[in-house]
């Protein structure tokens, strides 16, 4: 029965979760709310490992684990499929579910280059079901707020849009499975970065906000830097700018000295906004606005699928095209530069252990503020010992 035909029916949706650890852990746990409720059928769920007993108490009688996601499609026939694997497995795992014609909601960062992008959503296309992904930042209830505010010209003319995140990670965060900290892994993209992994939601948001996230880029310059014998890299910024449209700046770390707030700010010709897009937070100018919860695109999606029409998704395949690209440009750059040793402390021990560079939460707050790549700013480690200027780790151009 195709995804179209089975909206029209009033049973509950069947729904199913692919991932049964780490943040799949979560979905799980939001499915068995849903089933309670009496929203779906919480049919069953899938991993290659063996899930923990608290995954499996999670399931409602008549629901079981499977092995794999072939299993699972097979037994479960579900309407709506939660894809919660490593990065690496979701274009596979999800081009399986749309052609079992299941709607699916597929957890960040959804694909990892434009021919992911493009498969996936030839086959939403051809199988007419819906793709959602898992920016819980697309939920929130203050985007439609400041998207009307730039709108109604409240802000002017964008400018910009900028975005800063710096967060502690230890040891035992690269110790969590076998890709974390990879670009690559048994010659397949991992691209676990900071910027595409921790901080995407800080990317795709920025994208949002600016209205450019289902364009191609222009030009997306890239400066990667790195703290730790790891692949990835875990200090970065980038520069995504479009034919026409605000530009983009995002800058990062994962190694600060205390966990700050990510947040995206807008910058107007005539006012500039401020959003944190975890705690759902808007400033507009002076003006603090206080609003309620984020809506679980979960939820949304099996909304969606019952009423098509009636519910947009929040957080569509669509939506991430241009972050399929930044993705793709940070996948092809060269290795990370290396942050000298003298702007870098090491603090706690053991699991805990965590380097430090040396005034990262001001460098990345400065970098969105002013719409400016590290180097631009003359942070020093940025150029340190590179005749000509700071290392750019990477430089993409497109047209379109």
């Amino acid at each position: 029965m195709s995804g179209s035909r089975r909206r029209t029916v009033a049973d509950a949706p069947r729904l199913a979760v692919v991932g049964t650890s780490g943040y799949a852990f979560s979905y799980l746990h939001r499915a068995r709310i849903l089933h309670d409720e009496g929203l779906v059928s919480f049919a069953g769920m899938a991993d290659i490992r063996v899930p923990s007993a608290a995954a499996v108490a999670l399931l409602p009688d008549g629901a079981a684990a499977h092995v794999g996601v072939d299993d699972l499609l097979r037994r479960c026939r579900p309407d709506v499929t939660v894809v919660a694997t490593p990065p690496h497995a979701h274009v596979d795992v999800g081009s399986a579910v749309l052609r079992a014609g299941s709607d699916l909601l597929l957890e960040t960062p959804p694909v990892l280059d434009l021919d992911g992008f493009t498969t996936l959503s030839r086959l939403a296309a051809e199988t007419g079901s819906a793709c959602q992904t898992g920016f819980q930042s697309f939920g929130s209830p203050a985007l439609p707020v400041l998207r009307a505010a730039i709108a109604a010209g409240r802000l002017g003319e964008l400018v910009g849009v900028g975005a800063a995140g710096a967060w502690i990670r230890t040891d035992a965060y690269y110790r969590r499975n076998p890709w974390a900290g990879r670009r690559w892994l048994d010659g397949e993209a991992v691209v676990d970065g900071a910027l595409t992994n921790p901080f995407s939601h800080a990317v795709a948001t920025a994208l949002l906000v600016g209205g450019v996230a289902e364009r191609d880029p222009a030009e997306i310059a890239l400066e990667l830097y790195g703290t730790r014998d790891i692949e990835a890299d875990d200090t970065a910024c980038l520069r995504i700018r479009f034919g026409r449209g605000p530009e983009i700046v995002v800058a990062a770390s994962l190694c600060a000295e205390q966990d700050h707030e990510p947040y995206v700010v807008v910058h107007g010709a005539k006012g500039r906004a401020k959003f944190w897009y975890k705690s759902h937070r808007l400033e507009l100018d002076d003006e603090r606005v206080h609003l309620g919860e984020p809506v679980d695109l979960l939820r949304n999606l099996v909304a969606h699928h019952r009423d098509p029409a009636g519910v947009p998704l929040l957080a569509p395949l669509a939506a991430t095209r241009a972050f399929a690209s930044v993705v793709e440009a940070v996948r092809d750059a060269p290795s990370p530069a290396r942050i000298p040793a003298g702007w870098i402390r090491t603090a706690g021990e053991g699991a805990s252990r965590h380097p430090v560079v040396r005034g990262i939460g001001e460098e990345v707050a400065v970098a969105a503020d002013r719409l400016a790549l590290f180097s631009e700013l003359g942070v020093p480690w940025a150029s340190a010992g590179r005749p000509g200027g700071a290392p750019k780790a990477g430089t993409a151009k497109r047209t379109g």
